[in-house]
């Protein structure tokens, strides 16, 4: 009988700081269970090994900003049957974003000696303005037990079971008081829930890095923060975070 072929798990790094590979690598035993289901045919953080041909599953980490990774993307695309983008610079173009509502001529001119020699676009794109995703995992980094339901469930065939509700519901999960309630402004209300509420257990307002949840009602939002005291600047610069060119957070930054 022949042996049957594993499937061929390949991950891809565009503009990013690598922290959605790490969050893999952190799986520890997990991982080698991976292993040994899967063929890791390309993983720039744990192995020089790369293989051609094609892939059942892509996980793209990082953000599009130069028009090589334009290209390449299309390359990875082809060639996997199966796309999954990994994290905010994949799913929202990353903090890397704000170079969309600035001058990027003048950064590079600020930053490098020889701004001659960069080569970059205006803007930082997520993936799937580029090509077709298949599914997309959000977070700043990604939460490692979800990255590890979706590789199970796409190598099954089935639907990813990542829910989609808001932070809020992490929050009255622990049975922490609204910090909205006590007067500290919140992006909980409008981020996708992933990280389990950890900064609202510790008194911190959510800072989105899970990106907006469903139908998330950023107007009102905005509404609350002005009530509670912050300023029109103070509300743009609470939606500047990791998923800044996501459409609900960009809309919102623009009304502030």
């Amino acid at each position: 009988m022949a042996k049957r072929r594993r499937p061929r798990l390949a991950v891809w790094k565009f503009a990013s700081c690598d922290g959605c590979q790490l969050s893999l690598l952190d799986a520890e035993e997990h991982l080698l269970a991976v292993g040994q289901a899967v063929d890791i045919a390309y993983f720039p953080e744990a192995t020089r090994k790369r293989l051609s041909g094609k892939f059942d599953v892509s996980l793209v980490e990082g953000s599009i900003t130069t028009s090589e990774d334009a290209e390449r993307i299309q390359d990875v695309r082809r060639r996997s049957r199966a796309l999954v983008t990994s994290g905010a610079c994949a799913t929202a173009g990353g903090i890397q974003a704000l170079r969309n509502f600035a001058d990027v001529k003048e950064f590079v001119r600020a930053v490098y000696a020889q701004p001659e020699h960069i080569s970059t676009l205006a803007a930082s794109t997520p993936i799937s303005a580029h090509v077709r995703v298949d599914f997309e995992l959000r977070g700043c980094p990604i939460n490692k037990l979800q990255l590890l339901e979706v590789l199970r469930a796409f190598l099954r065939g089935a639907k990813p079971n990542v829910r989609a509700h808001s932070v809020c519901i992490e929050c009255k999960r622990r049975a922490t008081v609204c910090l909205m309630a006590l007067g500290t402004p919140c992006l909980g209300p409008v981020t996708q829930a992933g990280c389990g509420g950890i900064c609202p257990a510790y008194a911190r307002g959510c800072y989105g890095c899970y990106g907006p949840a469903e139908d998330s009602n950023t107007a009102s939002v905005s509404r609350v923060f002005n009530a509670l005291g912050c300023t029109g600047p103070e509300v743009r610069e609470m939606f500047s975070n990791f998923n800044v060119a996501s459409e609900a957070f960009r809309k919102a930054r623009e009304a502030a």
